[in-house]
């Protein structure tokens, strides 16, 4: 038999910057998020206490890791599977796979459908984070660009739209 050399994909740490950015804000807005927002807040009540669940890339990142406690508060935990059992680990299958998720020029559930994610948990709990990140990404992003990054842009309120995505905003940056 001949001997078969290993070839390493190269690094790309441009890549892993930008992805770290991103999901340490939108874990960030999560937390915001399970503050301001009712919808946000009713998925996170239906998840059982002390449940934790993560996104990120494989084989070693980046992550995010978002936990609510027995008393019902959500926190963003950081980036570090290994400092948090996670529930629910949603996986993409590469760091490309990853960035074409978060440059948003693909979607979940399409991301889903081109087998692009593996889940680890419950699927219905996968289902409630993947609510929770649409709606997240409507906060975050402007119109034309949510569009492409969720399946169906909401109809919201005024007030659902200015006065709680401030709020979101707010509470991100600041950490609240």
């Amino acid at each position: 038999m001949e001997t078969f050399v290993e070839i390493k994909p190269g690094r790309k740490p441009l890549q892993r910057i930008y992805l770290g950015t991103m999901l340490w804000f939108v874990g960030r807005a999560i937390q915001a998020a399970a503050r301001v927002d009712h919808q946000v807040k009713k998925e996170f009540e239906r998840m059982p206490p002390n449940y934790t669940f993560s996104l990120g890339a494989f084989p070693n990142g980046p992550y995010m890791v978002v936990g609510k406690d027995d008393r019902g508060k959500v926190a963003y935990l950081g980036g570090d599977l290994s400092k948090h059992p996670v529930d629910l680990e949603m996986t993409l299958k590469s760091m490309e796979h990853l960035f074409v998720l978060f440059t948003f020029r693909e979607s979940t559930p399409t991301a889903n459908s081109r087998d692009r994610m593996i889940v680890s948990g419950d699927v219905p709990q996968a289902c409630a984070a993947v609510r929770i990140l649409d709606i997240v990404q409507v906060y975050l992003l402007p119109k034309f660009i949510a569009r492409l990054a969720i399946k169906r842009y909401p109809k919201w309120s005024l007030k659902r739209h200015t006065l709680d995505r401030s709020l979101i905003l707010i509470r991100t940056l600041i950490g609240i």
